[in-house]
């Protein structure tokens, strides 16, 4: 391996984990504010993060270079910003124990909400079959795979799932929407062009969840505060400076190792939920976990 796609491979990496320990800071956040709430602050930061990085980039832009029209940015950048705001709200609404609690519901742990949500990997190859594309071989054992480990991880004796774990199942599937969207918008763009679909993607959907926090949900300064941490993490580090490194790296990364690496996100999440939280996973639920992550390493190597 030479020097460069070993950094790359570093890098996403450290990309990996910072995601991965972002479940955590969700997961704490939820004791202080809304989920919308959350969300939107998130999302906010993190598209004024990426700004500077666009700023840069365009400095050295190659001359003469137009750019994606803004049309095409805006609108398409809308469209994934609201396919993000259904995944990324039912998946705080999954985490958030206090709030589900008082309707007597039991919500998702950072550990299991990180693997549930890795499921997207699984779920756009199969949503492809729509597209008139044929998944492989391995796309069909890695769903097995990973259907049997969602079982086991989320799934009791008495064949009852917990309600914070149903809504995440249901963003992964939104999740997997936004991939195929994005496959569908991003060709022909530049690094600078993605940056900028993102960035406007990131500010929709902090747009739509402060709207719908300040409709439902009370937003206090003293929650606010006690939330700072844990959102600054969640918009600064998850998605300012994990999407730069993850931009930086799979420029020089193989696309298999690529892969691999960032189904760790899982494990982080897993690690991050046990060391932060005390959140202890059955034999059983271990079991699924691994199996979980075994499906998504093929659905992605063998696609």
């Amino acid at each position: 391996m030479n020097s460069r796609a070993l950094r790359a491979d570093i890098l996403l990496f450290v990309t990996a984990a910072i995601w991965g320990f972002a479940f955590v800071a969700q997961r704490v956040g939820m004791d202080h504010v809304g989920p919308l709430t959350f969300n939107g602050v998130r999302f906010a930061l993190g598209a004024i993060a990426l700004t500077p990085l666009i700023l840069r980039l365009e400095k050295n832009r190659t001359p003469g270079y137009t750019g994606v029209d803004n049309k095409r940015l805006f609108l398409g950048g809308g469209l994934l910003g609201l396919a993000l705001f259904c995944g990324a709200t039912l998946q705080q609404v999954g985490l958030a124990g206090p709030q589900l609690a008082e309707f007597g519901f039991e919500a998702s742990t950072a550990g299991k909400a990180g693997f549930i949500t890795g499921l997207y990997v699984v779920f756009v190859p199969i949503f492809g079959l729509l597209l008139a594309q044929k998944p492989g071989w391995g796309t069909w054992f890695g769903a097995s795979m990973a259907v049997v480990g969602m079982y086991l991880l989320s799934v009791t004796s008495d064949l009852s799932i917990s309600f914070g774990d149903m809504l995440i199942l249901i963003g992964a599937l939104f999740w997997a929407g936004h991939v195929l969207l994005i496959g569908k918008l991003s060709p022909g763009m530049d690094g600078v062009d993605a940056i900028k679909l993102s960035t406007v993607q990131f500010a929709t959907c902090a747009v739509f969840s402060l709207v719908g926090a300040v409709i439902t949900e009370d937003i206090t300064l003293i929650g606010l505060k006690g939330a700072g941490l844990a959102i600054a993490y969640g918009g600064l580090m998850s998605v300012g400076v994990a999407y730069t490194l993850q931009v930086i790296a799979q420029r020089d990364a193989e696309p298999a190792h690529a892969a691999i690496i960032l189904s760790l996100e899982a494990v982080f999440a897993a690690i991050g939920g046990w060391f932060m939280l005390g959140e202890v996973l059955t034999v059983r639920a271990l079991i699924g976990c691994g199996l979980m992550l075994t499906g998504m390493v093929f659905s992605q190597l063998k696609p």
